[in-house]
């Protein structure tokens, strides 16, 4: 499923708080350049039917590039809702797969301790606790709602902020979560008399302050949204490689225990031997 729930997404997205700015200059500098530049006045030997005819061209000109500013700037809102969309829906059904493989790697240390005739009520306790905390705290938000909100003038403004907080919270909590749940997952296979060599989680998501960075968008005119777009999409982006990883190495440790056909590990940056899963400190 990982393949259709752990998308990652490309940085290009970082070009949408720009536009607004693009838009703006397209607005400006003709006018600027009007005023600096005026039309000579017409001379007194142009008939009235000329004047009329150039003062109606001038007229459908101005017009004619309102139109195309404004057809711009809903370009831009619609790309904004598709951006948002897109970020909210990754969210939901990567943390529905998570509950998923929860589920799955919990029947599979229980397998492993029947089949071992070892008592693992204290880790597998921690791990259906975690998965009731999941079940309660990673609820699914409407990526179609908030995208649509997002569209709406004035209102979608705080809908944004909302969206940016609850994607920077939510991810850190979750892989905060995840590296707890496989920690005791560890501990249990490791009872077991399975030792999984589990890789270190290299890039983890830091508990970034959305007060800050709110006022780091204010003071900047959103200028700073360009980077806020840019963690929103690469913090999860790497989340996602890191737990393909783990997933990887768990599958190919364990198979062989439960009977199942031998699986070469993840070649993509293996773990170094000895090597153990550590709960990475909190970044700043």
């Amino acid at each position: 499923m990982r393949s259709e729930s752990d998308r990652a997404m490309s940085v290009a997205w970082i070009l949408i708080p720009i536009a607004p700015y693009i838009l703006v200059g397209l607005v400006f500098l003709p006018l600027l350049f009007a005023f600096t530049f005026p039309t000579p006045i017409t001379s007194f030997n142009q008939t009235a039917t000329g004047s009329s005819t150039a003062a109606s061209s001038a007229v459908f000109a101005f017009v004619g590039f309102l139109l195309l500013v404004i057809v711009l700037f809903l370009v831009v809102g619609i790309l904004s809702a598709v951006m948002i969309y897109k970020l909210v829906r990754r969210r939901n059904t990567h943390f529905a797969r998570q509950i998923l493989l929860y589920e799955d790697l919990l029947s599979m240390a229980k397998e492993l301790a029947s089949k071992k005739n070892v008592d693992l009520a204290i880790p597998l306790n921690n791990l259906d606790r975690t998965i009731r905390e999941v079940r309660t705290e990673e609820t699914e938000k409407s990526a179609v709602l908030w995208a649509i909100l997002a569209f709406v003038p004035i209102i979608g403004i705080f809908a944004g902020w909302y969206v940016n907080y609850f994607l920077m919270k939510d991810f850190f909590k979750h892989e905060r979560r995840e590296d707890g749940f496989f920690m005791d997952l560890n501990a249990a296979l490791s009872a077991s008399g399975v030792n999984v060599n589990l890789p270190r989680r290299m890039l983890p998501i830091p508990d970034r302050s959305f007060i800050l960075y709110l006022i780091l968008s204010w003071i900047t005119g959103r200028l700073f949204d360009i980077y806020w777009v840019y963690v929103l999409i690469t913090d999860p982006n790497n989340h996602f490689r890191q737990q393909w990883m783990i997933e990887d190495t768990i599958i190919a440790q364990v198979s062989p225990q439960l009977g199942g056909p031998s699986i070469p590990p993840p070649s993509m940056s293996p773990p170094p031997p000895g090597s153990t899963f550590t709960l990475p400190p909190s970044s700043p």
